[in-house]
């Protein structure tokens, strides 16, 4: 892809035209792998559920807001960032390929939904609660880059005790502070 660029430059919105239906896949992937970081994951939860709505409306691909979308990366730079990912990439691809064909287009929604859900349980600020989720959202974008229906199913599960391990939690907060002051409990 980066041999059709014209120029040292491309813009950002110039990458996902050139990922097609894919874009949701890769930029999940990114920001889920930034949500990672210890303080960013909060930010990062937040801003998952850009894509996720646009994948939940039946979009194409993901569009960018303007501010992003016009950014400038450059061509070697980019070239650089593609010698490092790509072996990762192979190894992944070697793991996760397509196979058992789902309806990606209707398992589109519930996967937003998921990834949405899961955005905003990484968007707590409370200390490691960020990675189940955020590694939930990895396997869902890569399942979804590769458009593996096993690996999808699997991402599903992995979600969904994801979620069940926030609601838990939280479901367990509430009781607590309830016996903690009896006076405000119901």
């Amino acid at each position: 892809m980066l041999n059709r660029a014209s120029g040292t430059h491309v813009s950002v919105e110039w990458l996902m035209a050139g990922l097609g239906r894919r874009s949701f896949g890769l930029t999940l992937l990114v920001m889920a792998a930034l949500g990672l970081v210890p303080g960013a994951s909060t930010f990062i939860g937040l801003l998952v559920a850009w894509p996720a709505i646009q994948m939940a409306l039946g979009h194409d691909r993901t569009v960018l807001p303007r501010f992003v979308a016009r950014r400038r990366i450059s061509v070697d730079r980019l070239e650089r960032v593609v010698r490092v990912v790509a072996p990762r990439l192979a190894w992944l691809e070697r793991a996760i390929r397509p196979r058992w064909p789902l309806p990606f287009q209707a398992a589109r929604r519930l996967t937003a939904i998921l990834v949405l859900l899961l955005g905003l349980t990484m968007a707590a600020p409370l200390p490691f609660t960020h990675v189940l989720p955020a590694l939930a959202i990895m396997l869902l974008a890569a399942a979804y880059l590769e458009e593996d229906g096993v690996a999808l199913l699997v991402a599903w599960t992995v979600a969904l005790a994801s979620l069940a391990i926030t609601a838990a939690a939280i479901w367990g907060t509430v009781e607590t502070i309830d016996w903690l002051d009896p006076v405000t409990a119901g």
